[in-house]
């Protein structure tokens, strides 16, 4: 099935007329009436420029000025319809100052001379506000200054060359293909795409401009049972958003997939009620990401241990560090979790965070021992104590960062993941070595803890295993654990040809919020004698 132009415009003709389009109108051709600034021109590091000799003439002791141009489109169908198509932008600069050991932040989307060293002096007089409260100084790690060059996300085709009309076609004959499947009674599916130019300079001589994209297609499929007593749902959350272009897009295959997954989510209800009890467990990796995310990742972000980012879900148990660093056994001998932020594909790859560091790679648990934080360049000197005693240097791992121009960049996660083992073991060969349990592909709903500790995590398809072979469907499945408990109960892992990076395109963090799109890569897990709980709502 496929879509003209004409048919497009017959099926939109409401979405035209209430689409966003953010601050400029968009004309015949889907491309912006007036182009953008383009944020590492001669002109903006010009202007930058103004905002750091005005923050240094104030006292500030380490300025740094980001100036980014963030693009995002929303491509959203259902069924035979589309729902809506979205094209924003916005444009502006942000100044951080550091006086007396105190930050100041201010920005303004005003790109003029007079506007930005407003911005700046306002930015130190938050300083020197800010620093009546201080009770400890901000201390900097070092880092190597005179950071310049470019960076981009290495992408095959740009997704504002695709025509929306294209973008819809796609979906709609997606939506089509799943329709097909009897029993499915409706279809969602979506595209997102984002382009951010970003440009930062600090008072160390750095200056750096990145352009990042992000691309995530998606579909949301629902079976209701003929007598409409059950209705299940699968996502198609095991095709990961990325750091890619719309060849992404392609590489999903919608289009054939969404007829596996209206398959699936019509099996699902006829499949048994799992029986609540302890099972033996195999995640698959388009599952175990989010279970990383939560339960490595977060808790392992330095703020949170420290008590400084309490309020939007934090705190952690792995704290205080004096305890747990180098100390807090979190998972068996086979668990390794890294940090980076250069894995291809990957939501968080950069070359440079937004304080100028060049990221590397990690150990946040080696052999299921944790050994490390994530940290920025302030984080890095409150461990100093740490490195100290095993020899490291310190240094920040690059982990600061803000959602745009307007926000102030601090603490955020990188790419959080799980090493594969090394042996060959794949999903397939890890199913024939079970005797018994459950096995669980993609994510679902979730529940934890302020401090990570307490969780429940569901998926969308469940399997029964017995004798190495999967002998039916299971639903209403959810694991509960205790997070030490649960990694230490990981007996067997896959090996690099089962490797697989999941991730997340908003992850809140902060107040006000901000949102962090992340990759966690991970292999296929076995886990011993989970408790599963039945979450069925039946009479």
């Amino acid at each position: 099935m496929t879509h003209s132009r004409r048919d497009f415009l017959r099926t939109t003709a409401a979405v035209a007329a209430t689409a966003a389009v953010g601050s400029r109108a968009l004309y015949a051709g889907d491309a912006f009436a007036a182009p953008m600034p383009t944020a590492g021109d001669p002109v903006v590091k010009a202007l930058m420029q103004v905002a750091l000799d005005v923050a240094k003439a104030s006292g500030a002791s380490y300025a740094d000025v980001r100036v980014s141009a963030r693009r995002q489109q929303n491509v959203n169908t259902r069924d035979k319809i589309v729902q809506g198509a979205s094209d924003t932008d916005t444009f502006g600069l942000g100044v951080r100052t550091l006086v007396d050991g105190a930050w100041g932040f201010a920005a303004t989307s005003q790109l003029t001379k007079d506007s930005i060293a407003l911005a700046a002096k306002s930015a130190i007089e938050q300083s020197k506000a800010n620093r009546f409260s201080q009770i400890k100084p901000v201390n900097l790690a070092p880092t190597p200054g005179n950071q310049v060059g470019e960076w981009k996300t290495p992408i095959i085709t740009d997704p504002w060359s695709i025509s929306i009309p294209e973008k819809c076609a796609l979906l709609l004959d997606a939506n089509a293909n799943a329709a097909k499947v009897k029993g499915v009674r409706n279809v969602t599916s979506s595209m997102f795409f984002l382009k951010e130019e970003k440009t930062l300079m600090t008072s160390d001589g750095t200056y750096t401009v990145q352009t990042v994209y992000r691309t995530q297609p998606s579909m949301s499929i629902t079976a209701v049972s003929s007598d409409f007593s059950d209705f299940q749902t699968r996502q198609s959350n095991d095709i990961a958003p990325a750091g890619a272009g719309y060849e992404h897009v392609i590489k999903a295959n919608l289009g054939e997939n969404s007829t596996r997954w209206a398959e699936e989510a019509v099996a699902k209800l006829s499949a048994k009620p799992v029986e609540p009890g302890r099972y033996d467990l195999l995640l698959h990796p388009s599952n175990l990401w989010l279970t990383i995310h939560e339960t490595v990742a977060h808790p392992t972000e330095l703020d949170r241990a420290m008590g400084y980012e309490a309020n939007y879900a934090g705190t952690s148990f792995v704290a205080p560090p004096e305890k747990v660093l180098g100390q807090l056994k979190f998972g068996s001998d086979v668990m390794n979790i890294v940090g980076d932020r250069d894995q291809p594909g990957s939501l968080g790859a950069v070359k440079w965070d937004d304080e100028g560091v060049q990221p590397v790679k990690f150990d946040i648990i080696k052999n299921g021992l944790f050994v490390d934080y994530q940290t920025t360049r302030e984080q890095a000197t409150m461990l100093d104590w740490y490195y100290k005693k095993v020899g490291k240097p310190v240094r920040s791992y690059g982990c600061s960062y803000a959602q745009s121009w307007s926000d102030v960049q601090f603490q955020r996660m990188p790419n959080v993941s799980l090493e594969p083992g090394k042996n060959d073991d794949t999903w397939e060969s890890m199913i024939a070595s079970m005797d018994k349990g459950i096995a669980i592909v993609g994510d679902g709903s979730f529940s934890i803890d302020q401090q990570r500790y307490n969780g429940q995590f569901a998926g969308q398809v469940f399997y029964e295993v017995k004798g190495g072979k999967i002998v039916g469907m299971l639903k209403d499945v959810a694991y509960q654990f205790q997070t030490p408990l649960f990694w230490k109960s990981m007996d067997r892992i896959g090996g690099p040809r089962s490797y697989h990076l999941g991730g997340a395109f908003g992850d809140a963090k902060g107040q006000p919020g901000q949102s962090n799109s992340v990759s966690h890569g991970c292999v296929p897990a076995h886990f011993t004698q989970v408790n599963i709980i039945n979450t069925g709502r039946r009479a």
